[in-house]
């Protein structure tokens, strides 16, 4: 009956406006969508560090390509500053991918846990209504 959150939310104002939610039903449509807020922030963040995780494997593939003797700068700032070489810059970037893994993998299991909670709260949502409507 309501597998879409457009369902529930169209459900929820009819019964807004005829004042018949119960402060429970209340509270848990609050937390729906604090839950669906929280989701959606995870998912951004995750989608910020894949970026930077591409920029990062980009950036090593071409250091990989040039010489040993080649000038290598890093940009800090607004400032170019000149490293001790390609192997420096590197394994600097190695530590930052293995750190962007493992925030990818934080955020991967995250949000996970939240789609589950989601899903579970829009079930109770769900039931709560079609109660409320018999009644």
């Amino acid at each position: 009956m309501f597998n879409n959150p457009n369902a529930i939310l169209q459900q929820v104002r009819v019964m807004a406006s005829e004042n018949e939610m119960s402060t429970q039903l209340q509270d848990q449509l609050a937390r729906l969508q604090q839950l669906r807020s929280q989701l959606q922030m995870v998912i951004q963040q995750r989608q910020q560090v894949e970026i930077r995780l591409r920029e990062v494997e980009q950036a090593m593939d071409a250091l990989k390509k040039v010489d040993n003797d080649t000038p290598v700068f890093r940009s800090i700032g607004s400032l170019l500053i000149k490293t001790k070489g390609k192997t420096e810059v590197l394994n600097d970037l190695k530590e930052d991918k293995e750190t962007l893994e493992l925030r990818k993998a934080a955020l991967d299991k995250q949000e996970g846990k939240l789609k589950e909670k989601l899903t579970e709260m829009e079930s109770k949502v769900e039931n709560a209504l079609r109660l409320s409507q018999k009644a």
